[in-house]
């Protein structure tokens, strides 16, 4: 484990030079566009926690937390950073332009290579912790009390948008293109997925702590 210290460290900083140049650095740098740059970077940095975690023992990734909770961490990690990262970028989607509009052919691009990155550590982690531990009664209970929350939050924010553009002036309505409505709609999904997994890590820590 002294060694994943290591990588630790190393990860947490270039996560954190990735996000600051996709949420608050200036648009180029050195002649790179920022947004590609820190995505580049964040995808690395996925990379190197994917190398990192098929490095660790099969015994301590299953003593750190249930496949259920590291699914949980791995999913409230990338939407966290994925809801960040769309939200900065709002303004580009009020382009009627597309698919002509390059500012949101590139954050879909990066929003995708993202998901690609989630997608595979979710996988390589499933894999490490395949005949390890299974899910028990408990597992299964968190997992649908956090669903009804993913699934409260999700109708939630829907109708939130609805309410928003049916009751906003039509003259008011100008940003409301369809390419602004359809990542809007994304949104909330992606705000619905967040919930979930912040529910369900809370009711892990909630046990954890009730057990010590």
């Amino acid at each position: 484990m002294k060694g994943w210290d290591g990588w630790r460290w190393g990860l947490i900083v270039l996560a954190g030079v990735a996000l600051w140049l996709l949420l608050a650095g200036p648009d180029r740098l050195f002649g790179w566009d920022t947004g590609t740059l820190g995505m580049a970077l964040l995808v690395g940095s996925a990379w190197g926690l994917l190398y990192a975690v098929s490095r660790l023992p099969r015994e301590a990734l299953a003593r750190s937390a249930s496949p259920a909770e590291w699914k949980a961490r791995v999913g409230a990690g990338f939407t966290l950073v994925a809801i960040a990262y769309f939200l900065s970028k709002m303004h580009v989607f009020n382009d009627a332009a597309f698919p002509y509009n390059h500012g949101a052919s590139a954050v879909g691009r990066n929003l995708v290579l993202l998901l690609i990155a989630w997608t595979i550590l979710s996988q390589v982690l499933a894999s490490r912790l395949k005949g390890v531990v299974e899910a028990d009664e408990r597992d299964r209970e968190i997992a649908v009390e956090a669903a009804g929350w993913g699934r409260g939050a999700l109708i939630v924010c829907i109708i939130g948008i609805a309410v928003m553009l049916g009751f906003t002036p039509a003259d008011r309505l100008d940003w409301a293109t369809p390419l602004m409505i359809g990542n809007l709609l994304v949104f909330a999904l992606m705000w619905g997925w967040l919930c979930e997994y912040a529910a369900t890590l809370a009711y892990y820590w909630r046990d954890r702590r009730a057990m010590a």
